[in-house]
């Protein structure tokens, strides 16, 4: 296993972070960890990272104890914190070089990672000359020098636009290829459009763990959202045999129970009491309706 936490526990005096969080990540694999602000996040990435020691429980990396073995961890990881902490005075270069130092890896690996995160255009630049999604990506390279086997991303992309997402997006999944990926974010579609399993946690607590395969098979569950010419009582609904949700004005969600496609049944129920469907969709349960499950 690339990560793995058995029990984890940290207390912050007496508020309990984490409370006895246990996952395993395989090689290879691009996990999204997921959780309201305050669920814990950053605290066992932390934990992983060897920056703070946890409380209770064992966690490892790469087969190293992260307790036992903290120089050999923190060797095989690469780790952007939240708060990318850089030099803005060192040009791109030299803050790659400083780093390398800190690695002991050759200045030839420079040149590499540049090219790798697509620092070319900008690498003659002071940091601080550069845009957030340019500075991210010198967070990134300096992440990569040594070459890690696991890379430890605490919110990536936040604050970035929309163009500099997409590229810090397929930056990750490119580098995803050959590396285990353990990040987290507050954007779904970051998430289901890289990731290949969710982690979520709320209050501390694991709540969810499953593949993004697992959630996009079809359920039993079928929500139909439908929109009528007029409004129409909750009891018009409850006597047929299509199960309410919820309504907001004209549009409604109905739920069933069933892998067959039910919107016959809407129309059927439609022209049975006179009704005008303005519009009618087939709704999959998505993964922001999952997380405000498991968070609420």
């Amino acid at each position: 296993m690339s990560i793995a936490v058995e029990n984890i526990s940290k207390f912050y005096g007496k508020q309990q972070a984490l409370k006895s969080i246990s996952f395993s990540i395989k090689k290879g694999e691009i996990v999204g960890f997921l959780g309201p602000n305050g669920a814990g996040k950053s605290t066992l990435m932390k934990i992983l990272t060897t920056y703070i020691v946890a409380d209770e429980g064992e966690a490892f990396v790469n087969d190293y104890n992260i307790k036992l073995d903290t120089k050999k961890v923190q060797k095989s990881v690469g780790y952007l914190p939240e708060h990318n902490p850089l030099y803005l005075d060192l040009y791109v270069k030299e803050f790659l070089a400083f780093n390398a130092d800190v690695y002991g890896v050759a200045k030839s690996r420079i040149d590499e990672v540049i090219a790798l995160t697509g620092l070319t255009p900008e690498c003659h630049k002071k940091i601080g000359q550069l845009s957030k999604g340019y500075r991210q990506r010198v967070g990134l390279a300096s992440a990569l020098l040594h070459d890690p086997e696991v890379l430890i991303l605490d919110e990536p992309t936040t604050g970035l636009d929309p163009n500099q997402l997409v590229e810090i997006r397929e930056l990750i999944k490119n580098v995803g290829k050959n590396k285990t990926v353990f990040l987290s974010t507050h954007i779904m579609q970051e998430v289901e459009a890289i990731c290949d399993r969710i982690i979520i946690i709320n209050k501390g607590e694991l709540v969810e763990d499953k593949s993004m395969s697992t959630l996009k098979q079809k359920s039993v569950e079928q929500i139909i959202e439908v929109e009528f010419d007029c409004e129409i009582s909750a009891e018009i609904i409850q006597l047929s045999s299509l199960v309410k949700k919820t309504a907001n004005g004209n549009l409604w969600q109905l739920t069933f129970e069933s892998e067959t496609d039910m919107r016959s049944q809407v129309f059927d129920f439609a022209q049975q009491n006179n009704l005008k469907i303005l519009q009618l969709s087939l709704k999959n349960k998505n993964l922001e309706e999952i997380f405000r499950e498991k968070t609420s």
